[in-house]
């Protein structure tokens, strides 16, 4: 299964049976002072920045995300955008709980992007895809519904099958539905991450869909998170995941190596490319 997402001139396909792509996550105000401050000022300077590091690092989609509190996204959202295209050819993966913000960003979004996100909730199902119908756009379905969040991994799988079924209806390609398992923190719950495994794994045997999750979910409130969210990250590869939302410069080695230990980087090119760009970087 390939999904086409779309820059300015560029063009990135996730496919079940290739590499995996990485989406940009660092383009989000969450713990990020400076980003709050410089959005808040129409300053896109600091977001640039932070696109091209991540472009430099690996990424090969961007998820934006300009929500804080008290900020007017249906007009901060479609102007980041903009600010991003006019620097950067790349796809973007639009991330809002604001429906109003995500069509206003789709109407100034050149390509094809990504709607990060819709859920199983009839408002949400309602609200979502019919905008993402219209303006030809991908979407992420988030495994949670109006009951809220299953903690059954055959009851993820049926949300999922839920939101494909009523996107199909709604006139958008089964290829264009990519499932979010909900990654759960492990502080939490000792049985979080086993859940979302099971349900990525569900999603890949009986839908083939692409799969993609949030790489620093499950470490919260733990010390050492990378290791956790590096062993997370190579687990779920393994069972289906191939467009993780993370920081590229904390993931991409260890994506590469999943990518050439599963058989997926011809001649080990892409591994040892990145290498020695990460080597040059340094020197």
């Amino acid at each position: 299964m390939k999904t086409f997402l779309r820059g300015k001139n560029s063009e990135v396909g996730i496919d079940t049976e290739g590499p995996v792509v990485i989406i940009g996550e660092s383009i989000n105000p969450t713990r990020r002072k400076k980003l709050i401050e410089t959005l808040k000022a129409q300053d896109f300077s600091y977001v640039l920045q932070l696109a091209r590091s991540q472009m430099e690092s690996g990424a090969d989609v961007l998820d934006v995300n300009v929500g804080f509190p008290g900020v007017d996204d249906e007009t901060l959202l479609p102007e980041t955008v903009k600010a991003i295209q006019e620097a950067c050819d790349i796809p973007l993966c639009l991330d809002s709980p604001n429906p109003k913000a995500l069509e206003a960003a789709l109407k100034v979004c050149h390509g094809k992007p990504l709607i990060n996100s819709v859920n199983g909730e009839e408002r949400s199902l309602m609200a979502i895809l019919p905008m993402a119908r219209e303006h030809g756009a991908a979407i992420i379905g988030l495994v949670m519904d109006d009951e809220g969040i299953t903690h059954d991994p055959e009851k993820r799988f049926r949300i999922a099958e839920k939101i494909l079924n009523r996107a199909m209806q709604a006139g958008i390609a089964r290829e264009d539905v990519v499932i979010d398992p909900l990654a759960m923190a492990v502080s939490a719950d000792p049985r979080a991450c086993l859940v979302t495994l099971e349900t990525i794994k569900l999603v890949h045997e009986r839908l083939g869909l692409n799969i993609t999750q949030g790489a620093s979910n499950i470490s919260f409130g733990l010390p050492n998170r990378e290791e956790l969210n590096n062993v997370h990250m190579a687990l779920s590869i393994w069972n289906g995941l191939t467009c993780p939302i993370a920081n590229a410069a904390k993931i991409t080695a260890i994506v590469r190596a999943a990518d050439l230990i599963r058989g997926r980087d011809d001649f080990a090119m892409r591994f040892t490319d990145y290498y020695y760009q990460m080597e040059s970087l340094k020197s």
